[in-house]
């Protein structure tokens, strides 16, 4: 026997049509450019399949994600399209991304040897990208180790057990002069690369943020995560502004409601009392399902029956309390709750959240937690 609800308490409804349309929107900023949509983290907490699906449908050239279990965990939900993943453990077995068919981010000379290990164990063509650092100081290929990483891979795609099929690196947004730097150390070691023999299919270097603001930057490919997901890399510009539509619809419902005195202590401590008699409900989500603790006291809000209400009392691991007073006669059990979505339906944006938190809108979404049901909808078609 199954064991389960058929009536999620709380879900995460993720538009296929919004992420589709966000690849087509990035499709033509690029100019048509190669896109890498990036499904790491559980699609950014959208989830990874779905995320897939929609980017692909949507035009991408290809899914990539940071952890190789990650990328043949899509492998295995059927996502048939080219996968890239570059974050690897010293001990970590190439054998299995061989035999899915994924490519490898080699970041130094052992993973390069490790992967030709695992494709000459099995009489396979491994197919790789050089994964660089170019002034990010994170994983990559320092600059001195670049001349023998390339002559090395050009070897080994001689011998037939490796194909390079690209070369890329991550940058640090730390200004238009830094990220020019870093371009220029990019143009440097795909020189480098073709002068030992390798003619890269794929270049990249931009980002979401790069993507929308420096196109200068995108060479024949980008490589885009928030932006997939309809959600902005900058603080000074909405996703409406960029042409994007948020995916995410963050709900729960009312599970209980109750008239209280004026006086009445609210959730653990009592750090919120109510001034007025008002009715409180309860929203079964909390902070396992990320929404974090932090925003106790903040002023954060949802919405109920369309209208803006405020979180009160302290936010517990399960569920948090709603103040609804003005809408007592409006609303009952089983009444949705918007905690964020698109603010072009009305919905509470996301930033309010990473506002509050003093973070960025890629962290709130990516905390989205397990028990939160993912639930792919077609609705509103763009």
């Amino acid at each position: 026997m199954t064991v389960g609800s058929t009536h999620p308490m709380r879900v995460a409804e993720i538009s296929l049509p919004a992420i589709r349309h966000n690849l087509r929107r990035i499709r033509e900023v690029t100019n048509g450019a190669n896109v890498i949509a990036v499904v790491k983290a559980g699609g950014y907490g959208h989830g990874a399949r779905i995320a897939a699906e929609a980017a692909l449908a949507g035009g991408a050239t290809m899914i990539a994600t940071a952890d190789l279990d990650e990328a043949l965990a899509l492998r295995d939900a059927g996502i048939e399209g080219p996968i890239l993943c570059w974050l690897f453990g010293v001990g970590t077995d190439f054998g299995a991304a061989v035999d899915a068919g994924i490519e490898i981010g080699v970041s130094h000379a052992q993973q390069l040897e490790a992967v030709a290990a695992a494709a000459r164990k099995r009489g396979a063509t491994a197919t790789v990208q050089f994964k660089i650092d170019t002034g990010l100081s994170r994983n990559g290929a320092a600059p001195e180790e670049w001349e023998a990483l390339f002559a090395r891979g050009a070897e080994l795609q001689a011998e037939g057990v490796l194909r390079v099929r690209g070369i890329f690196s991550h940058l640090a947004n730390a200004g238009d002069e830094q990220d020019r730097a870093q371009a220029a150390q990019l143009d440097r070691a795909v020189g480098m690369l073709r002068a030992a023999g390798i003619d890269p299919e794929l270049i990249h270097l931009a980002a979401s943020a790069a993507t929308f603001r420096s196109p200068h930057l995108h060479y024949n490919t980008v490589r885009v995560g928030v932006t997939v997901y309809g959600l902005s890399p900058y603080a000074d510009r909405t996703s409406a502004q960029l042409g994007l539509v948020p995916a995410m619809t963050l709900r729960s419902e009312i599970v209980a409601l109750r008239g209280v005195p004026a006086g009445t202590g609210v959730s653990y401590g009592f750090n919120h009392v109510c001034e007025v008699a008002t009715t409180l409900a309860l929203v079964p989500m909390g902070y396992a399902d990320g929404l974090p603790r932090a925003l106790n006291g903040s002023g954060a809000w949802v919405t109920v029956a369309g209208e803006p209400r405020p979180i009160v009392g302290r936010i517990g691991m399960d569920q948090f309390i709603v103040d609804v007073g003005p809408l007592a006669g409006r609303i009952e059990l089983g009444t949705p709750v918007i905690l964020f979505g698109d603010p072009e339906l009305g919905h509470p944006a996301v930033e309010i959240w990473s506002g509050l938190m003093r973070t960025i809108n890629y962290e709130i979404v990516a905390g989205i937690g397990p028990r939160v049901h993912r639930l792919a909808s077609e609705g509103g078609e763009l």
